[in-house]
Formats: structure tokens, sequence, C-alpha cells
């Protein structure tokens, strides 16, 4: 298989190759031009924390999963210059002729020639029954032989293998993260609103004759102004203390992008075998016939199964055997095992008086030709067979006369948390449905199970336009089949999350906004899904997604605060354009206010916050809205406060840029606890780390502002009043965002 994976130098770069590094770097070009080195380096030192942050955690999260091709045999045996030689897998070639033996994985897709092996090619096709091959059938790559020997011609090597043509999927799968649309939606939106109003601005300083060396760091200074600089380190940040809350709870997202999707997602099509049933036999039902009971056939049938081998329905019925002893047993003598040719296992048997009994387990057509026509056992067979249970038949007597004393259906039984995890899901808003490639029969009986109601889709082609809602199960659907669905199921507007185990899933786990993987998936799905269950059972998929809102919560408050004063910061300096005739705020103003303001306010990632009952979704359009309307307030805020500095208390423009940069952040903190909540302020406690972030911030900004440190001393009772001014701030606007996010339905 080739390797597709990225230099890491190259993954670095990436993280300088977006729309807010755009505008940093440019910045900082800006700030070289005008020989403000000191500025240059601050923000030069931002967009450097922002890629690093998100680089090691990305980072961090990729290095706990194996390659895709790690699933592949190694090794291979084959027969070259008329001697078997053990080869390298990527040796093979087509036409090279291999020994399939018990243990070993198929290295290529190949046509057996000779011998008999039973295969098990539930990782590939997510059939949850091994199949006994013989010569004429085709087998794949990654299937495990379970017994036998075989040998086989290879016809198809490397990428050209259904098992090659699964992973090209999974390569070429992609769906871009509602973070990514977030965050280039938000700055497309700030750089609209404010590059209207710095060229507004541009113009007015041109006609009132401004010197151009107050213009151009008027200019600079707007721009660094509408630059939501924290705001990619946030998503990360949030995404990856998320990851750490499901680590504990045995949930590991591969990509932080998986935290935040989790809470978008509000369809989740889950694979049966291994995901939603436990992907091993056991009896479901014993039948038997009149003057027999369930010990006796199950206690004869477990005598004509090998002990301590790897055929899953001998350990199926020697496991329900041992649960129902009979006392009167015959003891065994000889045994011979399964032989696909005959399709039955045989045993004989001694009773206590001596007498010698002859016991044969296997398909009902093979025990029928033995043992001549039964029509009551032919009546359960196909009862059981149409209820979607794999059927055998035992008999038992001497060797001229034989007959059936009772039939045996078997199945791959749920999971015992599949049903609370369904319902827990519904009540969440994530509606479950089905995919499997089992016949629909058998998955209808799953299905009923662990509680999904609702038609099942016939296989064949999906139906054009098909939505969740249609089906509750899709049965006989292929690789391809489920990549296809989880796709259709996207372009009907569903956020999609896809749950399975098996290779056959790792297309549709990769195009899938979140792809789950459970503890005993395959290495193939483990790295093409974004979230892997470290522990057994699916109570991770509910915490990923409870997790996944929460995370959402946190993001969303801070875009709310961020878009709000990015929109204020860029109106006040029109504002104090107008009144003063001067910018009110300078390029190294601007940097403090960004590092006091933005970054200690990433600490909102740690907060407490009310996940929504419903599936979240990014409403770019109504965020910025209601940040216009609540950004009038602060502005409201900010303007008062410089209007009473330059007339009331007629301060210069230096003390009255301190004053406006002390009112920005206090009023900052205002609106952080304000928005932290979609109820009023009062409804949660706050985080520790956020009140010791608030405490910081303030200490700094009061700090610098007294002692004059980077700007004009302000007199600390002129500092205190502003705190005050700031609290009453925060009070009214707690009035004013309810009807906001009720009108803008913002939850």
């Amino acid at each position: 298989m080739p390797d597709t994976s990225t230099h890491p130098l190259r993954n670095a770069l990436a993280k300088f190759w977006a729309p807010v590094p755009w505008l940093l770097e440019a910045s900082i070009v800006l700030e070289l031009v005008l020989h403000k080195y000191y500025e240059a380096l601050v923000i030069a030192a931002l967009l450097v924390f922002n890629a690093a942050l998100a680089y090691f955690q990305e980072s961090k999260a990729q290095a706990t999963l194996t390659a895709l091709r790690s699933r592949l045999a190694l090794n291979a045996s084959v027969e070259r210059d008329g001697t078997w030689k053990i080869v390298p897998a990527a040796e093979l070639v087509c036409g090279d002729l291999v020994k399939l033996s018990l243990g070993s994985v198929v290295a290529a897709d190949v046509h057996l020639t000779g011998g008999s092996v039973q295969l098990d090619q539930s990782m590939l096709t997510g059939e949850s029954l091994p199949i006994e091959a013989g010569p004429g059938v085709d087998t794949f790559a990654g299937a495990l032989v379970r017994r036998g020997e075989a040998t086989a011609e290879v016809t198809a090597t490397g990428a050209r293998t259904k098992f090659g043509r699964a992973a090209e999927l999974v390569r070429t799968a992609h769906v871009v993260s509602t973070q990514q649309k977030a965050v280039l939606k938000i700055v497309r939106n700030l750089a609209i609103f404010n590059g209207v109003v710095i060229l507004a601005m541009g113009i007015y300083a041109y006609v009132h004759a401004m010197p151009w060396a107050e213009i151009v760091p008027l200019l600079l200074t707007s721009v660094l102004a509408a630059i939501p600089v924290a705001l990619p380190a946030t998503f990360t940040l949030a995404a990856a203390v998320g990851a750490r809350s499901l680590a504990k709870l045995g949930v590991l997202p591969t990509r932080l992008s998986a935290v935040d999707e989790a809470a978008s997602i509000d369809i989740l099509c889950s694979d049966k075998t291994g995901t939603l049933t436990r992907n091993e036999l056991s009896v479901t039902s014993v039948r038997p016939l009149p003057g027999f009971d369930e010990a006796h056939v199950l206690g004869l049938a477990a005598l004509a199964s090998s002990e301590g081998g790897q055929d899953p329905v001998d350990q199926a019925i020697r496991s329900a055997a041992s649960h129902k002893l009979a006392s009167d047993l015959p003891k065994l003598a000889t045994f011979v095992p399964f032989d696909p040719g005959k399709k039955t296992s045989e045993a004989t048997a001694t009773d206590a008086k001596g007498s010698a009994e002859h016991i044969v387990k296997g398909a009902f057509t093979a025990i029928v030709a033995l043992t001549g026509p039964s029509p009551a056992a032919a009546a359960i067979t196909d009862e059981l067979e149409k209820s979607g249970f794999r059927v055998l038949a035992v008999a038992a007597g001497t060797p001229a006369s034989m007959q059936v004393i009772g039939m045996i259906a078997l199945s791959d039984p749920p999971r015992t948390d599949s049903i609370s995890l369904i319902s827990e899901l519904h009540t969440l808003g994530v509606r479950t449905d089905m995919v499997t490639g089992d016949a629909p029969a058998t998955a209808a009986i799953v299905a009923h199970a662990v509680g999904l109601t609702g038609p099942v889709c016939p296989p064949g082609k999906l139906p054009i336009g098909v939505k969740p809602e249609d089906f509750a199960v899709f049965a006989g659907i292929l690789p391809e089949g489920k990549y296809d669905l989880v796709k259709a199921f996207q372009k009907s507007g569903h956020a999609v999350g896809m749950c399975g185990d098996g290779a056959n899933d790792a297309p549709a786990l990769r195009q899938a906004q979140i792809g789950i993987a459970v503890s005993t998936a395959t290495d193939v799905a483990k790295s093409a899904a974004g979230v892997v269950l470290t522990e057994p059972g699916l109570a991770g998929i509910v915490a990923a997604v409870k997790e996944g809102r929460i995370t959402f919560q946190r993001i969303l408050t801070y875009t709310l605060n961020s878009v709000m004063k990015k929109i204020v910061q860029v109106l006040l300096l029109a504002v104090g354009l107008i009144m003063t005739g001067h910018a009110v705020l300078t390029p190294m103003l601007m940097v403090i206010v960004m590092i006091t303001g933005d970054f200690l306010a990433m600490s909102l990632t740690t907060d407490s916050v009310r996940p929504s009952s419903r599936p979240n979704s990014w409403q770019i359009g109504r965020i910025t809205i209601a940040g216009i309307i609540l950004g009038i307030c602060f502005l409201a805020f900010s303007a008062a406060i410089l209007a009473f500095g330059k007339f009331q208390m007629h301060l210069g423009i230096e003390a009255l840029r301190t004053i406006t940069v002390v009112g920005i952040v206090f009023g900052s903190q205002a609106t952080t606890y304000v928005m932290r909540g979609r109820q009023h302020l009062w409804g949660l406690r706050p985080s520790l780390t956020l009140l010791l972030s608030s405490a910081a911030d303030v200490l700094i900004i009061s700090t610098l502002a007294i002692y004059g440190i980077a700007m004009a001393p302000l007199a600390p009772w002129v500092v205190a009043c502003e705190f005050a001014a700031a609290i009453a701030f925060g009070l009214v606007l707690d009035v004013v965002k309810i009807p906001v996010f009720v009108r803008l339905r913002i939850s």
C-alpha cells in the first residue's frame, strides 16, 4: 500500500497558512515597515503560539494510532522456482501460488486452487460467521484462516485488492469540519464589516488632512483590532480539554476537530456486527424433537464439537451446553472434526450400559441425507432460517439407524448496552440507523432486539434522495455502499456519525463528520475514525456527544465575545477619531488589548457550561447579528467612558488612550461573564481558571495604567471608577442579552 502520510514539517508550515495567520503576517510586515520592531515581535509571538498549540495537540492525538496498512499480513508462503519460500507480502505478484494455513492472514486477493480452509472475512465484509472455502472460491487480502490449509493463486495485490480499494476510499474521503467552516465564516464576516469601517476611517482621516504619520498607525491599529487572533487557538485548546476529559472515559479522539463535531451529529449510522452485536456466536434457541429435551440436544451436540479449537460454532455450542447440563450423557469415545465436504462433524460415545451411540452435527440437508426425511425438523428449520438464524441439526443413534433429535439456532447477540445507547441518543436528539452487510432478515432481528423500529431498506442500489428517516435498517450494504449512504445523508443536510469496527466500515468512518471505532475494531477502522473507544461497550458514544456539546458551548461563548469585541474595537476607533481627531489606540496598546483580552479569555475553554439537549450547529449569521446588537451596547459603554474623559475630565490624547484601553479591558471582562451562559449570569458558577484569569487581567491592566507602563498614567480612583462602571454595564447587558438570544435562537 502506498504511504500517503504528510511530512511533519509540511504539517507545521500549514498552521501558518489560513485566514487568521494571513492577517497577523500582514500586520507583522506593516510593523516592520514602520520600524516598530518590538510590536512586530509580540505579534509574531502570538502567531507562533497559535500555530504551535494546534500542531502539538494534533500530533499528540495522531501519534496514538498505527498506520493504515499495519493490519495486512507482513509475510506470505509462496512457491518460487519449484520451492516454497517465505517472502514479504509486498513482493507478491499476480500469478504467484501461495499457501494459506491455520492462523495466517491472506496477503492478497486470491483464487483457491486446492485444499480446504475456514476463512474469517469479517474485517472486510462484516460477515459475523466464517465461511468454508475450497477450490474455485475467491477470498481477499486481510482474511484470517481459522482452520485447514489450501493453495491459491494471487489475483490482485496492494491498492488493487478489495482491501486496497477500501483504503483508497479512506484516502479520498473528505468532509470539511464545521470548525474550519466556522472560523472561515467568522473571519469573512469580520473582514467585510470591519473592512468597510476601516476604509471609511481612512477616507475621513485623509479628507480632514491628518498627516500620514498618524493615518498609517491608525489603519494598522484598526487591522489589529479586527483580527480574532486567539480564535484558532481557542478552538484547538477547547477541543484538547474535551479530548482529555473523554480519554478519562475510555474515548480517544484521533483528530481534535472530532470533539466539536460530536456536538453537531443528528444521525448515527451504526454497523451491526461487532458494534451493536458482540461479533461472537451464541446459541439463541434449541428446538428438541419429541422424546428429547434441550439439555440432551445440547449435550450430544457438544460431544460432536471440538474442544479448545477456534471454530466459533463449536465454541458456542460447548458454552451453551456447559450452562445446561444433562445428567445421563454418554462418554465420548472418538471425535471426527468438521469436514467441509460433508458439512458435518461426528462423535462416537458409550452410555452407562456400554452401548455405542453415534452423534452427527451439521447442516440440515447433510443430516437429513443420513437420517431420512423429517417433516417436523424441516418445518422448524424453515421457521428459524426465515428468522435470520444459522441452523444446525443434531442426529443420534446407531450408524444404521440415525434420527434427528433437535435443531440448534445460532446468532450474534446484541451487546447488553446497545438498547440503552440507542435510547439515550434518542433523548439527545440523535437518530440511530443500522447499516450492515448482513441479510435483511438477520439485520431486522437484531434491530428489533436493540429497539430500532422502522422499515428495512432492501439490498441493492440505494434509493435516490434517501434520508435517515426513510428506513431504520440498511441491509446488504457493501463498503462502497456505506460510504455512499453517509454522503447521501450529508447531502440532505444531516451531520452524520458512523460507528463501525471493520475495514469495510473504514471509508464511511472517514467520510462521516465523526467516525467512531469500537474497542474491538481493526487497526484500519481505528486509523480512519475520528474517535476510538478504548473500553468495551458503547457508552463512549454518548459520552462523546455530551462532551462535544460542552466543548461547543465553550467555543460558542468565546466566539460571541470575540465577534462582539472585534466589531466594537474598530467602531470605537472610528468614534474616537471623530470625537478627538486622533487615533484613541496605538498599535502597541492594541497588542496589549489582544494579550489581556483575547488570550486570557481562553480560560473560557475550562468553564462550566450547560450542554444543549439537541444537536448543535454553527449559525454564524445569527452569531454575527447577536455580536453586532450586543456590541452596540459595549460601544455605548466604551464611548461614554471616552466622552467622560474628554469632556468632563478634559484629559489629553495620551490619557484618553489609557482610559480607553482600561475601559475596553474591564468591559471585556463584564461581557465574558455575561456571555458565558444563555441564561442570566448568576445561574452558573465560573471555573477557578476563569476567575484566576480575570483577576490576572484586571491586575495587569490596572498596574500598567496606574504606573504608566507603555501608556500615560491614571489616578487609582479613575481606574476604580471604570471598574465599577464595568460591573454596572455587565448587569445591564445581562438583561439585554436574553431577548436577543431567544429571538436569534442561540442556545
